[in-house]
Formats: C-alpha cells, sequence, structure tokens
C-alpha cells in the first residue's frame, strides 16, 4: 500500500474518532457483492480499507453510512439487481443525505455504464472500476473533503498491488488472489475486457501471504484466478501453477487447499499428478466445460473438444479414482441445435458430474457472441436447461448414495442455514455436511458418519 493511500485512511480515521466522540456512536457501512470469489476477495479488501477508516459492519441498511455495491457483469441479471437496489436506496439518501453510496467492480467496466449511473443515480457519491480498487481510501477522501462526485474508470490495469488490508468472514479459511484477468477470451465472456490481461503474482509474495495466514488461525485457503491453471506463464520465469501448489504444500499448519476456477485447455499431467501427489490440495476439480458438442465449443472459442475433455477425465481419474469432479454448462448457446445439447447430456452422463452450475446462456453486450444469430426460444432454453438438471440430479444422487455410511471430514464453517440448530461444513470433495454438534466446532475438521445422503447434500452425525 502507498504512503499517500496510508495519508488519505488516517485522515478518514481521525474524522470518523471525533464524530463517534461527537455523538456516542461510530459509523457503519454495509457492502454487497455480487458475484464470483474474486469480487469476494475484492470486497474484503474494501471492507479492510474501512476498518481502519473506523467503519463497523452493519447488515441494515437504513443504519448505514456508507453502502458500497461490488458489482458483477456476468449474466444480465445481477446488473437488474444492482440497478434496481440503487433505486431503492434513493429514500435513504433523501433522509439521510450524509450517507455515502458506492458503486464499484466489473459492471462499471462496461462501456458506458458509469454514465448511466451517473445519469440515473445522482445520489451516488463514488463510481470506480476493477482497476483502481487500490485508490478506493483517496475516493473517500475526497467525498469527506467536500470536493463531490468521485468517477474513475481506468482503461487498462495497473500491475499487481500487494499489502492492501482486508477483513475476512472467517477466521479459519481464506481467499488469497495468485492471478488477475484472463486472456482466454471466450465469446459469450465479458471478463476479458473488465478484469483486463493475466497478472500474475509473484510466488514469493503468496507463499509468505499464505504464511501469515496460517499463523493468524487460517486452515484452509483458496487460489482465485480466472484461470488458475495459467498461473506464472506472464511471469517468463519457469513459475508455474504445479510448483506453487507444491511450494505451498509444504507450508506447516496448513490443512487444505482449495482453487477456482480451472480452464480445460491449460490443465496438464503435471499438474493432476501434483495435485494427486499432494496432501493439502483437495480432492475437487472443478472444470468447466460450457457446452458437450465440439462445434459450440469451437464458437465458444473454448479451443478443446468434447474428445479432448473426455481425456483430460479420463487423466483425472488415472491419478485420483475417487476425486470429485464438478462444472459449468452454459444452455442455449447462440446456434445450439437439440443434437449440441444432446451431446451435452451425452457428456454429462459419461463423465458423471458431482455437481455443476448451469445457466441459460445471457447476452453480454460487447463480446462476440452478442453478434451471433440467436434462433432458440427462451422457452426452449429453458426447457433444455430442465432436462440437463434431471440428468445431473440423478447422476449426483447415485454418487453421494455411495457415500452412505462412510465417515468423511468436514470442516465446521459454522450453523446451517436452513436450521441453525444443527452445523454446516465441507469435505475435502466439496460436499455440503449437515450434523449436530456443538458451535465450538467451527473451524475445526471433524470425522462425520453420513447417515442419509441426499442429492445436494449429506446429514451426519459425529463419528465416535
Amino acid at each position: 500500500m502507498q504512503e499517500q493511500d496510508t495519508y488519505y485512511l488516517n485522515e478518514i480515521c481521525t474524522q470518523n474518532a471525533l464524530y463517534t466522540q461527537q455523538t456516542g456512536r461510530k459509523k457503519k457501512c454495509l457492502t454487497h457483492t455480487f458475484g464470483c470469489q474474486m469480487n469476494e476477495r475484492d470486497s474484503e479488501i474494501l471492507f479492510g480499507f474501512l476498518a481502519q477508516m473506523g467503519y463497523e459492519k452493519t447488515d441494515i441498511e437504513a443504519e448505514a453510512d456508507l453502502v458500497l455495491f461490488n458489482t458483477c457483469c456476468i449474466r444480465e441479471k445481477a446488473e437488474s439487481k444492482v440497478l434496481s437496489h440503487l433505486g431503492e436506496l434513493k429514500k435513504l439518501k433523501q433522509k439521510n443525505p450524509d450517507m455515502i453510496i458506492g458503486v464499484c467492480g466489473c459492471m462499471m467496466q462496461q462501456k458506458g455504464m458509469a454514465d448511466t449511473i451517473r445519469s440515473s443515480a445522482p445520489y451516488v457519491d463514488v463510481i470506480f472500476g476493477t482497476h483502481n480498487l487500490h485508490h478506493f481510501p483517496e475516493y473517500m477522501y475526497n467525498v469527506y473533503q467536500g470536493k463531490g462526485r468521485q468517477i474513475e474508470i481506468l482503461d487498462k490495469e495497473e500491475g499487481v498491488q500487494e499489502g492492501l488490508p482486508s477483513y475476512r468472514e472467517y477466521p479459519f479459511k481464506a481467499l488469497v488472489n495468485i492471478v488477475y484477468g484472463c486472456n482466454n477470451f471466450c465469446t459469450y465472456c465479458i471478463v476479458p475486457y473488465v478484469r483486463g490481461r493475466e497478472r500474475s503474482r509473484k510466488q514469493a509474495d503468496i507463499v509468505q501471504e499464505v504464511k501469515q495466514l496460517v499463523a493468524d488461525g487460517v486452515v484452509e485457503i483458496t487460489l482465485l484466478g480466472q484461470n488458475v491453471n495459467s498461473y506464472g506463464l506472464d511471469l517468463q520465469d519457469g513459475t508455474n501453477f504445479a510448483g506453487l501448489l507444491q511450494e505451498l504444500d509444504q507450508i506447516e499448519g496448513l490443512r487444505r487447499i482449495r482453487y477456482m476456477t480451472s480452464h480445460p485447455k491449460d490443465l496438464t499431467e503435471e499438474l493432476v499428478k501434483t495435485i494427486a501427489e499432494s496432501s493439502k490440495v483437495v480432492d475437487h476439480f472443478h472444470l468447466p466445460v460450457q457446452s458437450g458438442s465440439s462445434r459450440v465449443l469451437e464458437l465458444m472459442n473454448r479451443r478443446y473438444t468434447k474428445e479432448h475433455y473426455l481425456q483430460l477425465i479420463d487423466l483425472i481419474r488415472k491419478y485420483m479414482p475417487n476425486a470429485a469432479i464438478t462444472t459449468d454448462i452454459i444452455v442455449g448457446f447462440p446456434g445450439e441445435t437439440e443434437e449440441d445439447f444432446l451431446e451435452t447430456v451425452d457428456l454429462v452422463r459419461k463423465v458423471k458430474f458431482d455437481n455443476a452450475f448451469t445457466f441459460v446462456y445471457s447476452k453480454r453486450a460487447g463480446t462476440p457472441a452478442a453478434r451471433m444469430e440467436d434462433p432458440i426460444s427462451l422457452d426452449e432454453k429453458k426447457e433444455r436447461l430442465q432436462r440437463l438438471n434431471d440428468a445431473l440430479s440423478d447422476i449426483s444422487r447415485d454418487i453421494n448414495d455411495k457415500l452412505q455410511d462412510t465417515v468423511v471430514e468436514v470442516l465446521v464453517e459454522g450453523p446451517s442455514k436452513t436450521n441453525e440448530e444443527m452445523l454446516t461444513g465441507r469435505t475435502t470433495s466439496n460436499k455440503t455436511v449437515i450434523f449436530a454438534g456443538d458451535p465450538s466446532l467451527i473451524g475445526q475438521i471433524v470425522p462425520v458418519t453420513i447417515t442419509e445422503a441426499q442429492t445436494w447434500v449429506l446429514k451426519g452425525t459425529l463419528a465416535e
């Protein structure tokens, strides 16, 4: 973090401390995060800044002195939610003119979107994109100084910024960025345009961060990148993802290593073998296929075929026969025929995915796919999605049934969202397990006997 940012943080902290002295209350902030784990990690950094400014968290908008939207633009639905929510905040801003409202993230990097927010929501105080997250203290300082609305969208990334503060929701697990941006340019995807080109962090910086996290009590990390498999290629010094995993595997006290997301075109035998030989990298591969039709994959610019993908699955099974494999699938890509769709269903049945995130294609302005002819009706796309999900559900249930009466290791994450009297956690294969237990177990890895296997979750009891 640069010296000037420290100055801005200290100045705001001083003003907020004076506010607390005069009013008897600390200023409060609320962050709405949309999208992927990369956005979640950005929000951790943003709240790290806010905590140093003297803010405390709240879940109630009406009592917030600052509301920040960290946005996503992968699908139209996420954008609509943000715009709708901004409209709802207008009344709160009228009641409390001192409330600061900010909008940042991927959505702001889209051409014209900042101007849309500027004109449709003139009560928004701060607007910035993905490339200048580290300038947030400066924008806040300028708002505090009465310098008006702060709007800055950078067209180009500014490299890798180290030493930024962060605030984690869980003391026992953490998100760790290893590579920013994306070089793949899938024809349906807006990410390379809003996140920029790939920039890898230095391996030494990542290792040092993880060691510090472990010293702070973290037992599980998730390594983040739009394509972790291409980590290090831009550094041109021999660094690669397999080597990073080998280095992290040596850190004493670290129990689990996860990673997101893995592009099939860069999955190598060296990497699979490294994961198989690791004592800490989990036995879970999330390998987005997007379509089972080689014709559609070519239209998507995914740079692999159905046959190549199935060979990768065979490679994983060779080294890790019991590994869980999950994926992402887009239904209704422009020009997808019934035959193309059936190729996807066929691939699903051959691979036998443990789970899949499935979506109807969402048109993104500025991407090549947005200009393609799309004769398929939305109703037909939804019908295909249902058929696909039915096939996936049957497979997931069959896989989970095999875990009946087995003992699995679960990292206890907290109370179950559906029953606060129960605990929930995840296995190394990323399966959710619900069981009865004392809250003191949260943050620990415990053995659980599976007593009831369901399609999407497992239920169990603590093993003796």
